[in-house]
């Protein structure tokens, strides 16, 4: 689902500028439909920096859409390129993946050097920033907390903080950096973690925000845990038309 995700983004982020002969940086949003379209790409270009393609690239992608478009023939086989698609996509997420992973295993070295952060035998690395009082969490409980996500380059990709409100969650319900970290908690206190990609969203990412091989920094505040007997014991005292949270 995920190839085919973007070959779609592709397919319409380059149907609204690859047709188009003006330079795309010159059009002018004048229109709400202007806006509209532009954010439109906005949000599924994002796809597009997970290939890295070249201006020669692009504009071969830019031909194929124009070509099609028209109902012209196909200058190539097209039978024989799907494969090919797929292949060329996989080699260059790969390549992708394994760039973020080496620059995040160098970066969870210098952070826990640097600042005598400890790193776990999962390669989780975190540092207790704030030392908590209160009770840890298990895995099958429900911790309340803030949170702020970076990459290594700093870029803030989620931040409850930013919205100015808490969130609540089992633990065993989110990445595995998470559910591991959280547990070396307690209530009250804050935490930094770095997490590898294998502890959190893999070769996929989370596009178009988090690259595929990413590392990721969190900074993390415990305010509550609720033991899992008694959150269970909580939803099934709750009316039936209470609203659920989202998992």
């Amino acid at each position: 689902m995920k190839k085919q995700w973007l070959l779609l983004s592709l397919a319409l982020v380059l149907t609204f500028v690859g047709c188009n002969k003006n330079d795309p940086s010159s059009i002018k949003l004048e229109s709400e439909d202007d806006k509209t379209f532009y954010a439109m790409g906005f949000m599924l270009g994002g796809n597009l920096q997970r290939l890295t393609l070249s201006e020669k690239e692009l504009a071969a992608l830019y031909k194929g859409i124009s070509v099609a478009s028209k109902n012209q023939k196909s200058e190539v086989d097209m039978a024989k390129y799907q494969n090919r698609i797929q292949e060329v996509f996989k080699a260059r997420m790969d390549k992708v993946a394994a760039k973020e992973k080496d620059q995040g295993g160098k970066f969870i070295d210098t952070f826990v050097s640097k600042e005598s952060a400890t790193k776990t035998a999962s390669g989780l690395a975190y540092k207790v920033v704030k030392e908590g009082t209160g009770a840890t969490p298990a895995a099958e409980d429900v911790v309340e907390v803030h949170y702020h996500g970076t990459l290594t380059d700093g870029t803030v990709f989620d931040s409850s903080k930013e919205r100015g409100k808490t969130i609540s969650f089992p633990l065993n319900r989110v990445i595995k950096g998470w559910t591991e970290g959280l547990q070396t908690m307690k209530e009250g206190g804050v935490s930094k973690f770095v997490i590898p990609a294998d502890l959190a969203y893999g070769d996929a990412g989370a596009p178009p925000k988090i690259p595929g091989g990413a590392t990721l920094i969190f900074e993390v505040e415990l305010f509550k845990v609720t033991k899992a007997a008694d959150a269970n014991k909580a939803d099934a005292s709750a009316p039936t038309a209470a609203p659920k949270k989202k998992k």
